[in-house]
């Protein structure tokens, strides 16, 4: 095994039109944008569902949410799997359901950071709760047993906005209105157009966050390659939710509404080695996909009876360009919705309804702004169908008899 271990760093509620690397010119991410550099950027990466304990399961187990019952009791984690090994594992978070979750409990350590939840706006960025929960993370490293599996869960944008007002006002220019001042994340949804002027004085304020992040994350990265861990370490940094920012009318989760500001997150990966530096892929992958990546990894083996999810090093290594056709989402209130590379479906109601329907053009419509049902009654109908197609074939173990999608869903209308 040598010299190998892993930090997986999961930033909740981190609205990907907010980094660098994914496009954004307006917020200065200098160490994000440095990180991606040296590591492979997955450009669409989604979330499969924005329940917390279904998405861990999937990351954790590699059991996503669409296959509807619960894994086996004997089914193995990752952090079981890798004590095998005899790789220390520890789970991090200020996210006291993840630490006290069932699925947290075959991690040798678990540590739960003191939550920020009346946190005041600090005066500096050292003062914030992101830079204690990154000083703290810097802390175990220090002491880190080796081999290891280090997973930090951060609430992320999802807790405090305790960023100076410095940085929230460094992005107003003449007659903006001031930045959002409060420390508590704001969760507001409009059945009318939203004043532009309130929703652009919380978009100054989550960059300001998102600076915060940005500086934490240059400490880290000091810290790593100071210590010579990152020649050793393999670093996942992820989202684990999206942050609607005045979208489809939503500001903050709200009723979790499965649009690609909740859905579409950020995924880069830093191998010691330099593997897939500079280089990005347009695959679509999931969160189970992380399961079985770090058990290649680490040389385990990937469970025959987890069909959905996929190793990811093939493309890393750009020996492949994707590994599926579809993904599928599930909200625990019953919207549901499936992505190809060409379209996205998505329903507020179970897809068993007509009523509700929405169909976007991917990747051009970003943001799902042109809702297309009307004039694509058929490519809705067909995605549809695939999307339940691929839940009988899970349920029933013949996945592999799943039928490929047709050259409409994947390709698009020329």
């Amino acid at each position: 095994m040598g010299n190998k271990s892993t930090l997986c760093l999961v930033v909740d509620r981190w609205h990907f039109g907010y980094v660098g690397a994914y496009g954004n010119t307006w917020v200065p991410t200098p160490e994000l944008d440095r990180l991606a550099a040296r590591g492979f950027v997955f450009d669409q990466a989604l979330i499969d569902t924005p329940d917390l304990e279904r998405l861990y399961r999937a990351w954790w187990r590699g059991w996503p949410v669409i296959r509807r019952r619960e894994p086996p009791e004997d089914w193995p984690s990752l952090a079981r799997q890798l004590a095998g090994l005899g790789v220390h594992t520890a789970l991090l978070t200020d996210e006291p359901l993840l630490a006290q979750s069932p699925l947290a409990e075959d991690f040798a350590e678990v540590v739960l950071w003191e939550s920020a939840s009346e946190a005041r706006v600090a005066e500096t960025i050292e003062e914030t709760h992101t830079a204690r929960c990154f000083a703290q993370m810097v802390d175990w490293l220090e002491k880190a047993p080796r081999p290891f599996w280090l997973w930090c869960h951060w609430t992320g944008f999802g807790g405090p906005w305790d960023g100076p007002l410095e940085l929230r006002e460094s992005f107003r220019e003449e007659g903006d209105p001031p930045a959002y001042a409060g420390s508590q994340p704001p969760e507001k949804h409009w059945q009318s157009p939203p004043d532009p002027d309130e929703l652009l004085a919380y978009s100054f304020a989550y960059a300001g966050q998102a600076m915060v992040l940005d500086a934490c994350l240059g400490g880290l990265a000091t810290f790593l390659a100071e210590s010579g861990l990152e020649k050793e370490v393999l670093w996942v940094l992820l989202g684990a939710r999206g942050y609607p920012l005045g979208e489809h009318g939503r500001v903050g989760p709200c009723d979790e509404a499965l649009y690609s500001e909740l859905v579409q997150v950020p995924w880069i990966m830093v191998y010691p080695d330099g593997l897939g530096a500079t280089a990005r892929s347009q695959a679509l992958v999931e969160p189970a996909d992380l399961w079985a990546t770090l058990l290649s990894w680490w040389g385990l083996p990937a469970d025959p009876a987890a069909p959905t999810a996929y190793d990811l090093t093939p493309i890393v290594r750009e020996e492949v360009l994707s590994v599926r056709d579809r993904i599928c989402l599930v909200h625990p209130a019953g919207q549901q919705a499936i992505r190809t590379p060409a379209w996205y479906l998505r329903t507020t109601e179970s897809l068993e309804e007509e009523k509700g329907w929405e169909l976007y053009v991917k990747p051009d419509d970003r943001w799902e702004v042109n809702n297309v049902a009307d004039r694509c009654p058929e490519v809705a109908e067909a995605l549809k169908q695939a999307f339940e197609q691929t839940g009988q074939h899970l349920q029933t173990g013949r996945l592999a008899d799943l039928p490929p999608l047709d050259e409409l869903l994947r390709v698009g209308i020329e």
